[in-house]
Order: C-alpha cells, then sequence, then structure tokens
C-alpha cells in the first residue's frame, strides 16, 4: 500500500484498536492461474507474543478455505471509515478535492482449525464478540444442531508478518483548514463522516 510518510501509523496499539472496532475485512488470497479471490468476513483479533492473529471461519462451499494453506501470502484489508474532503474548505483556491481513510493491511501466513473443540471455540468467541446478548441462548442449543452447523464451516487463523497502516487524515493541510474540515462533518448526517471527523479530531489533538 503506497503511505505517505505523515499517513503511516505506527503505533501498534492504535492499529489493534482499529481493526477490532472495523473487524469486518476482506481476505485475499491467489488461486490456481494467480487469479486473486476475495471474500468478505468478521474477524476475532488478538496479539500473541506480539504477533497479529486473526481468527475467521468461511463457509465451506466457499473454495477460497483451500487456499489458506501453502499460499504464500495472504492479504487482509480492513478499511472504514471514509469521506470526499471539498476543496472549499482549503484556504487557497488552486486546490482539489480528495478522500479522508483508515486502511490497514495484514499480510501473513494462514492454518486451518481441524480440532472440533477448537472449531466450537471459535463460533462461541465469535458469538460473544458480536452479540454478546445472544450467548447465553447460543449456549444452550442442542449439542448435534452446534455439530451440523459446524461442518458447514471451515475455521482458520491467519498470522500477520507484515502490517501496513494508514490514516488519511488531511495531515497535509494547515490547523485551520483540518479544523473546517471536522466541523464540516461533523455536523454531517452521515455517520460514517462523523466518525472520520470524530478521527480526525484525535488526530489533531494528539500533535
Amino acid at each position: 500500500m503506497y503511505i505517505p510518510a505523515n499517513n503511516r501509523m505506527t503505533d501498534p496499539d492504535e492499529i489493534l484498536s482499529f481493526i477490532e472496532r472495523f473487524s469486518f475485512g476482506t481476505l485475499i488470497s491467489t488461486a490456481a492461474g494467480g487469479v486473486p479471490v476475495a471474500t468478505h468476513l468478521p474477524f476475532l483479533v488478538k496479539c500473541e507474543a506480539g504477533q497479529l492473529v486473526l481468527t475467521s471461519h468461511f463457509a465451506k462451499a466457499n473454495p477460497q478455505w483451500q487456499q489458506i494453506e501453502n499460499n504464500g501470502k495472504i492479504l487482509v484489508i480492513f478499511q472504514e471509515p471514509h469521506a470526499y474532503i471539498s476543496p472549499f474548505h482549503y484556504e487557497k483556491e488552486l486546490n482539489v478535492p480528495t478522500w479522508n481513510y483508515i486502511a490497514v493491511h495484514v499480510y501473513g501466513t494462514g492454518s486451518l482449525i481441524t480440532e472440533q473443540n477448537a472449531v466450537y471455540e471459535v463460533l462461541d468467541q465469535t458469538v460473544a464478540r458480536y452479540e454478546q446478548a445472544y450467548k447465553t441462548r447460543y449456549d444452550q442449543l442442542p449439542q448435534d444442531f452446534k455439530f451440523k452447523m459446524s461442518q458447514g464451516i471451515v475455521a482458520f487463523r491467519i498470522y500477520g508478518t507484515d502490517i501496513q497502516a494508514k490514516k488519511k487524515l488531511s495531515q497535509n493541510k494547515t490547523k485551520n483548514e483540518q479544523e473546517q474540515i471536522i466541523q464540516s462533518l461533523s455536523a454531517s448526517k452521515d455517520t460514517t463522516e462523523q466518525l472520520v471527523a470524530a478521527y480526525m479530531q484525535r488526530n489533531l489533538d494528539a500533535h
């Protein structure tokens, strides 16, 4: 990913926090013949001994799971939020529109999770992560039903070997211009634009 120096994210905690918040990622691998294949998946995120580990599962009918192991580097992209930035916010008339966004690219190697109890654990953790209120009902589902459902998925882990993170938040603009953009996006009815404003404000306050 092209990352100018002033857009590079280097703080591991900041990167991890972003991935955890926007954990619905795009997994890209290479099929036979060098054809890129992508699937959109929710990921569980954690660090083990300083290494980022992403856990998720495919529908077994999705053949991409066969590319997880022995496939060289796999790429998982996390991208949210983003917003159009109008040149009307700038002090000089000679300017053009742009787009502000945050994105994290995680390159890594993969391994399948085949042990049955480990597969159950992935499903348990996914439910707990995304709908804690449903977890009690989920825990009470018949074991044979859970087993049948687990046979329809393939769980896996991606071990991050290279992380490239970028936040393009008008850092190349003056403080006054950044504040104008923040004010405009904060007043928007679009919640995504409001999120961009919040990240811009946080970045501005940190500098």
